[in-house]
């Protein structure tokens, strides 16, 4: 018996996760997808649209609206601009999933039309969470939205947790590569240029999200996600350094047990299973080789050397506004590191600034995150 059709909405369709999906729509016939978003990049979306049939396609910036050649588009395909087209295809009718893959504060929008109309959220933006957890998870209670992580360590917390009963629950455990400074001591991390940051070890990635990996920004921004999506305190959401990126998370349970999910790292598995659940079905990602050798290392996090990596734990604790400010001040301080501005460390300590400097208010409403996430930006942009 094939398996019944599920139409889906990609935001963020150009993006490293979004080319990954389009390989698993390919792979997954009964995976369809309804509506591509991109920001600007409309030739990329052209394409994906031609290659998938694609019906609609938006683009969030308006600017390009006079530059965009609609005969590149299939026939019958309807071209939208601008914010609130994204959160009307995130919302749209006939969509069974929203795949939520738009980097940075500016997926948060999007996303949460698409749990306002209840749908399935497949959330590989962590930051909506990180800006805006308590308030997005209470609104999915709600509307019976399901938010299911694409992020690969969720994602195999996630399994993992259906193993056992939340109550049952010691701890997770997040594996992280350790990115392409591991074993570097701070000192030695004052001169590191852009293109030594961008130099991922085992993961293809944007540029914001290489840099955060680098500076294990990522991992605290994962931290904080997990606070919210498992409803676990922070004390019981632990970071572990993995090089292999192989084991992607374990969950501990009160009596000794570990539980782990494996898996080549492809970022394919994580978007099929959260388009899929619960079902398993064939997919296009690689499968492990049984009969050849290899092994699994892990080690503690150097804390001293990746600072960023305690801001998770101080905004997962404290909650309100905390996490707005650290998204905030994070992807303006990527932006001056990479354009030469600041020093690899500064983006660190710049982050932590805007911590302990902006107008935190324990119980925020969306408005007043936007608010503070403008503020933070402003700030951060002219902070030496």
């Amino acid at each position: 018996m094939s398996a019944p059709l599920s139409r889906v909405v990609v935001l963020g369709s150009t993006g490293s996760i979004g080319t990954s999906a389009c390989d698993v729509f390919a792979a997954r016939e009964e995976l369809v997808p309804l509506a591509f978003v991109a920001h600007r990049s409309w030739e990329t979306l052209a394409r994906q649209c031609r290659e998938h049939d694609v019906k609609i396609a938006v683009l969030a910036d308006e600017s390009v609206a006079d530059t965009v050649d609609r005969e590149a588009f299939p026939p019958g395909c309807e071209v939208r601009f601008g914010e609130r087209a994204v959160e009307e295809v995130a919302a749209h009718p006939d969509a069974d999933a929203v795949l939520s893959a738009i980097v940075g504060a500016a997926g948060l929008r999007g996303t949460w039309a698409a749990v306002e109309a209840g749908k399935r959220v497949a959330l590989a933006n962590k930051e909506t969470l990180v800006v805006a957890g308590p308030l997005v998870t209470k609104r999915a209670a709600e509307t019976g939205a399901e938010l299911l992580p694409v992020d690969s360590e969720h994602n195999a917390i996630y399994q993992a947790l259906l193993a056992g009963r939340r109550d049952q629950v010691r701890r997770v455990i997040l594996t992280a590569s350790g990115g392409p400074f591991r074993g570097r001591s701070a000192a030695s991390l004052h001169d590191v240029t852009p293109a030594d940051a961008l130099a991922h070890p085992t993961w293809d990635m944007g540029k914001r999200i290489s840099v955060d990996s680098a500076t294990m920004l990522n991992k605290a921004f994962e931290l904080i996600e997990a606070r919210w999506l498992f409803d676990l305190p922070a004390d019981r959401i632990d970071v572990v350094v993995h090089p292999q990126s192989v084991v992607h998370s374990f969950v501990e349970y009160v009596d000794g047990s570990v539980l782990a999910q494996l898996s080549p790292p492809d970022m394919k598995l994580p978007i099929q299973y959260a388009l899929t659940h619960p079902d398993r079905r064939p997919g296009p990602t690689a499968k492990f080789d049984w009969n050849q050798a290899f092994e699994l290392t892990f080690e503690p996090p150097d804390r001293e050397a990746f600072p960023g990596l305690n801001l998770g734990t101080r905004v997962a604790e404290r909650g309100g506004t905390a996490g707005a400010a650290l998204n905030a001040a994070d992807e303006i301080a990527v932006e001056r590191f990479l354009n030469g501005e600041i020093r690899f460390p500064d983006i660190a300590r710049l982050c932590e600034q805007a911590l302990d400097e902006h107008p935190f208010e324990a119980e925020p409403t969306l408005e007043s995150l936007m608010e503070v996430d403008a503020w933070v930006r402003e700030r951060t942009k002219s902070t030496g």
